[in-house]
Order: structure tokens, then sequence, then C-alpha cells
């Protein structure tokens, strides 16, 4: 009897297994639509990008990421961690190469500084993931010369404005505040004519979306989560890598708390499950790798 039982829970174990590294390739489209501009404004389209965490074997994803240049799209926003390889930069900048003649913005995360190394998978479920003096610095700034040569905004610490479909968007955005390299920009007020304030950042941690929320942003773009990665279906995500509480680790929600459509105050808050994991951990289970098109739209 107990060895019936053990083969059986090695079975379910692989076929577990098995369905978390096809999970992990099943790359989708997610849309939302995001009720923050004044009233007969056209709509807006935001690509958000977030975790490619791309190597450069990675083909199948870089094909389906420069296949999203199809939608109908306004403009892109990444919200970091594009890279999980020394060599990577090259493939990132193929991956998004039909992308970059739209409007765009981008923060960087803490894996495009530094390189993923192994580890004990079950230590994630733990407590946040913490930076390691092993871990190889990555040419960050190969990546960030890249996306702005093309045109890009780098919203690292830092303030800027895109035009898309005729809107202007107010933009500010935070470094990784994972690895604590967020610095609130100086304020400043509203850009002239701006539609929409925008935040950005890679990690959703508590006190950057407050800061962010604080700022007067009426949409916060997150990403870091993975959405769980492994997720417990029916229930959702166990964990999110930062201090962000769980019902939040992916999708569209409110912060810190009412959601705006509900009739109350406060921040749209969307968190990116993102496209990538570890290479160490190239798995997902109930949790589908994900870009996302947010159509900006008047609110009520």
């Amino acid at each position: 009897m107990a060895r019936r039982a053990l083969a059986a829970l090695a079975v379910a174990a692989g076929a577990g297994l098995a369905w978390g590294l096809a999970e992990a390739r099943a790359y989708t489209v997610r849309r939302v639509e995001v009720p923050v501009l004044p009233a007969g404004r056209r709509p807006v389209r935001i690509l958000q990008l977030s975790d490619l965490h791309l190597t450069p074997s990675q083909r199948g994803k870089v094909a389906w990421v420069r296949s999203l240049a199809a939608e109908n799209i306004d403009a892109v926003i990444t919200t970091g961690d594009n890279l999980a390889h020394l060599r990577a930069v090259p493939t990132v900048m193929e991956a998004l190469e039909p992308l970059l003649s739209k409007p765009g913005a981008f923060v960087l995360g803490s894996n495009d500084y530094y390189g993923p190394r192994p580890k004990n998978p079950f230590t994630y479920f733990a407590s946040p993931t913490r930076l390691k003096a092993s871990q190889v610095e990555l040419p960050t700034e190969d990546l960030r010369a890249g996306m702005t040569a093309a045109g890009w905004l780098d919203l690292d610490n830092a303030r800027g404005s895109l035009t898309a479909a005729g809107a202007v968007l107010d933009l500010v955005g935070l470094d990784d505040p994972h690895i604590g390299r967020d610095v609130m920009p100086a304020p400043a007020p509203h850009v002239h004519g701006a539609d929409a304030r925008i935040g950005v950042v890679h990690a959703p941690y508590r006190r950057a979306l407050d800061l962010l929320s604080a700022d007067g942003a009426d949409l916060i773009l997150a990403g870091h989560t993975h959405g769980g990665q492994v997720c417990v279906p029916f229930y959702g995500a166990l964990v999110t890598n930062c201090d962000l509480d769980t019902s939040r680790a992916s999708g569209l929600h409110g912060w810190p708390g009412v959601r705006p459509d509900s009739g109350g105050k406060g921040t749209y808050l969307h968190v990116s499950a993102g496209l990538g994991t570890s290479p160490y951990t190239p798995v997902r289970f109930a949790c589908r790798p994900e870009a996302t098109i947010l159509t900006l739209v008047p609110g009520a």
C-alpha cells in the first residue's frame, strides 16, 4: 500500500512538473480596460511587458514578443527584469525591435543589474529573495542605451511624458525597490495638458506604491511577482516576492484599497504576471506567462 501511494505521488509530481514546464511557454495576451482619461478622449492602448528574463537560447519567447507588433497598440511600457544571461542584451533588443517605433518608456528590475543564480526553489516561498555577492553584474548600461537610443524614456527615479493616440501621458518612475534603488523624483506639477499620470515601478513594494499614489498617479504599472509563479488552482498566489498582499499578485486592483471604479477614491494598480522565470526554475503552474494591453478610456 505504501509503495502504491509513493508511486502515485511520484506520478502526480512528474505530471505537475511536465505541466509547469509547458505552461511556462504558454504565452498569452491579457486585455484590461482602465477608466482614467478625461471625458471625450479616444482610447489609448498601452502594451505592458514585464519580466522577460531572456536568455539567448529562448527563440520561441523572442518570436512571440516580436509578434505583439501586430496588435493594435499606441505605446509600450516595460516594467523590468528583461535579462537572465550575461549575453542577453542583443536578444532583448531583437525581441523589442518591432515595437521600438512606438512611443515607449521603461524601468529596470534587479535582474537587469544582476544575473540569476542556482538556488533552492522552495526558499522563494519563505521570504522575498535577496541579492547575493555571488551574483554576476550584467551589462545594464548596454540595455539602457539600446532602449533610449530608440527614443524610449528611462523612468528610473525620473519623470517624463509621451504622447500616444493624441493623449498626453505624464509619467513618473522608480528604480527597483527590491534592491533598494528607488528614490522618488522631486515633486512636480502635472505636465501641461496631461490626460493621465502613470506611475511605473518594477517591484510593487508598498512604500513605492504609496509614493506613486501620493504623487497623483491615476494608474501604477508594476511587475516582479510573476503572478505567484506557482499558484493553487481556484485559490491563487501563495507569494508575491515582496510585501504586496497575494490578493494583488496580478491583475487590476485599487491602491491603497478602494477601487476607483467602485465609486471610491484611490489609484489603479496593475501588476503583470510577466512572461518569464529564472532559467533555474523554468516552470509556472496555474499562472500563465502574459503581456497585457491596457486600454485607457474616459472615466465615469
